[in-house]
């Protein structure tokens, strides 16, 4: 018995200081390489490729202000086509006729009614002035106690009644002057007359044709200066300034650039899409590009 307390004893300090030595002062190396891991912050995920630090691009046709089918203005009959497509005109050029006698002869005898009409206004007043001698006479007469006080104003009232057939008939020449005026207008919706220079994109119609009002006859379009409107998100309002430089481009012409501005910003926007309209002038020479051809627009540095 006394040889086995020895070892006993040995042993039970052993374990006495294992267990003291399993309470160190610092944690273990696995836990600070987990608190170093909570602190670090993820890297910031890149921003978006269409947000308004990068350029801006859209697309949309190429256009100009001036472009109109121009149609009748009245029913007739195309007597006359003088230029057809694709003729170069000047503004003010005579394009086509309607027949137009019938018309022309109504206003010939409309300007002779006139005519008439005037030279009876020359025949009352010749003779207001002598019905207006007349009464100067019956009032010296009255003066003198020559004559009655009814003779004197018979011919006061009839000088008066003579004045007021000169207005009547005045009036009448007026009427007469508007009917003038009337065919007059007819008469010029005859003609077919390009409002502006531009080119004859298409014709319509045909000589000996009978066309009614509001037919087409021609499509005259200007060449210039293009313009380019498309539309961009509601979000970028207020990012693209008037005047602003912008490229253009046609995925049809792939050699060509061209510049131009921002030339007009719609102010309000389109509920139904939620987007604006943006309106491009061209500036320089155009090169190929001609209206109606779909082209892309490029602005940089929107801010």
């Amino acid at each position: 018995m006394q040889s086995l307390i020895g070892p006993i004893v040995f042993a039970a300090v052993l374990v006495a200081t294992g267990c003291g030595d399993t309470k160190p002062a610092t944690p273990p190396v696995p836990n600070a390489a987990s608190a170093s891991t909570v602190h670090s912050a993820p890297a910031p995920a890149p921003e978006p490729v269409d947000t308004v630090d990068t350029a801006i691009t859209g697309s949309g046709p190429i256009i100009v202000e001036h472009q109109v089918e121009m149609t009748a203005q009245r029913d007739g009959v195309v007597q006359k086509i003088f230029f057809d497509a694709p003729a170069r005109v000047k503004a003010g050029t005579l394009l086509a006729k309607l027949d137009d006698r019938q018309i022309s002869a109504n206003l010939r005898a409309a300007r002779a009614k006139s005519r008439s009409i005037a030279a009876d206004i020359k025949n009352w007043e010749s003779e207001a002035e002598v019905l207006k001698a007349d009464y100067v006479r019956a009032q010296r007469l009255w003066d003198l106690g020559l004559t009655s006080e009814e003779q004197l104003q018979h011919a006061k009232f009839k000088a008066e009644s003579d004045q007021w057939d000169i207005k009547r008939v005045t009036e009448t020449l007026n009427t007469a002057q508007e009917e003038e005026r009337s065919l007059e207008l007819e008469l010029e919706k005859t003609k077919i007359i390009a409002p502006f220079g531009g080119l004859i994109a298409r014709r319509y119609v045909r000589e000996g044709q009978n066309v009614a009002k509001g037919d087409r006859f021609f499509w005259l379009t200007a060449e210039g200066p293009l313009l380019m409107r498309f539309t961009l998100p509601e979000k970028l309002f207020g990012h693209v300034r008037p005047g602003q430089a912008v490229e253009v481009t046609s995925v049809n012409l792939p050699g060509e650039k061209h510049s131009g501005r921002v030339k007009e910003i719609s102010p309000v926007m389109d509920p139904s899409s939620g987007t604006f309209e943006v309106l491009v002038e061209l500036m320089g020479h155009h090169g190929d590009l001609r209206p109606g051809m779909t082209a892309n627009v490029r602005l940089d540095n929107p801010r």
